[in-house]
């Protein structure tokens, strides 16, 4: 006889493939270290709402996941958590957030002719020269993150 779970019972995550963490632990570090000289002087909350924003356009659920709880701990509202995948169509965000995500969205959603130059002028217009070249490296950062997430199947803890 079958046992039938639960209607409200969670659905496990698909298998991780691989942790590459434990099998290349060098390239873990580097990423790591990466990713830390990325965020070295970057607002908190920028870098966060960055961090998400890639995440949700590249799928990656273990980084949506991660970042929405260091968006929170770092000051990012709920109601900008909830209204991130909608931004363009909200009030909730300022002038410098709203061009750290087109930038964002440019670099992870690359076309046949990259960013666009009104989306990078913007961005350096309201980012200085030691912040937009961190702002940068972090859409890059976390395109190469997601790459891992996806590719090896990370899923975020269920919390209670």
């Amino acid at each position: 006889m079958t046992t039938i779970p639960p209607a409200d019972a969670a659905v496990p995550a698909p298998v991780r493939r691989i942790d590459l963490n434990d099998r290349a632990p060098d390239f873990y570090q580097a990423m790591s270290a990466l990713d830390k000289a990325a965020a070295c002087g970057l607002d908190p909350e920028v870098r966060e709402l960055v961090r998400i924003r890639t995440s949700q356009l590249n799928g990656c659920a273990y980084c949506v996941d991660k970042h929405s709880a260091d968006a929170r701990s770092a000051g990012v509202t709920e109601q900008k958590l909830y209204g991130l995948t909608v931004w363009r169509e909200t009030p909730f965000f300022t002038a410098r957030e709203r061009a750290a995500l087109a930038l964002a969205e440019a670099m992870t959603r690359l076309g046949a002719h990259g960013v666009p130059d009104d989306v990078y002028d913007e961005a350096a217009k309201l980012f200085d020269e030691d912040e937009l070249p961190r702002l940068i490296a972090m859409g890059v950062a976390m395109n190469a993150w997601n790459r891992i997430g996806v590719t090896c199947r990370m899923s975020p803890a269920t919390r209670p």
